[in-house]
């Protein structure tokens, strides 16, 4: 059965001509794709947008980047990556467009400390503007939740450090004020991290992506 399905998607890939140049897949086609197979659809994941070559595909879903990576165009054993937005930050997003003898054009973003730079059928530009305007958002999304944790972090570092080093009367228990600090850090830590720790950026997707 898994060898029928191999074959279906070989079969599709040559049907939607695809080569080393990547080509915009439209969202008709996303069943054709092995990417398809891999999106958690039980978890409420879904793909908006996915970029395909003879080789890779690179598939943004709400929640991550799934990169089925190929050895090669003729061989059908491929390697699953998963970078989930909320724990890799993208990064340098950059979009190169074409000269006037360019077949294609780029686009350039860090994910995590991973690299990627992907080339695209230069006719599909206007939906990769699309994709760039969506990681271009998520970047500074996911920049401002970082400061805004770190700052609750130092903040709650330096409370407990000026408790540590006040002079309390004799009466006052110093344990005590170190317990009831350290469980409302826990707690207001808690809450920072749901307000500024953003797993899914599908509204972001739904406002860029023209599908």
């Amino acid at each position: 059965m898994r060898g029928r399905g191999l074959m279906f998607k070989k079969i599709a890939a040559d049907a939607l001509g695809l080569s080393d140049i990547g080509k915009i897949i439209d969202p008709s086609d996303y069943d054709k794709t092995d990417a398809d197979d891999y999106v958690m659809h039980e978890d409420q994941e879904k793909i908006y947008f996915l970029i395909k070559t003879k080789k890779d595909e690179y598939c943004f879903t709400n929640l991550a980047l799934i990169h089925v990576d190929g050895e090669s165009a003729v061989s059908s054993k491929r390697t699953l990556k998963r970078y989930p937005y909320s724990r890799n930050r993208i990064t340098n997003v950059l979009l190169e467009t074409a000269g006037k003898i360019d077949l294609d054009v780029e686009i350039k973003f860090k994910i995590g400390e991973v690299q990627f730079d992907i080339d695209v059928q230069k006719n599909q530009i206007e939906k990769l503007k699309d994709l760039y305007k969506t990681l271009t958002y998520i970047s500074d999304v996911t920049h401002e939740n970082t400061v805004m944790t770190r700052m609750a972090e130092l903040s709650l570092d330096k409370a407990n450090t000026i408790l540590q080093n006040s002079r309390t009367d004799a009466q006052i228990n110093l344990a005590t004020q170190y317990q009831e600090l350290t469980e409302f850090g826990f707690k207001w830590l808690t809450q920072v991290r749901e307000q500024y720790h953003e797993k899914d950026f599908g509204k972001v997707f739904e406002k860029y992506i023209n599908n």
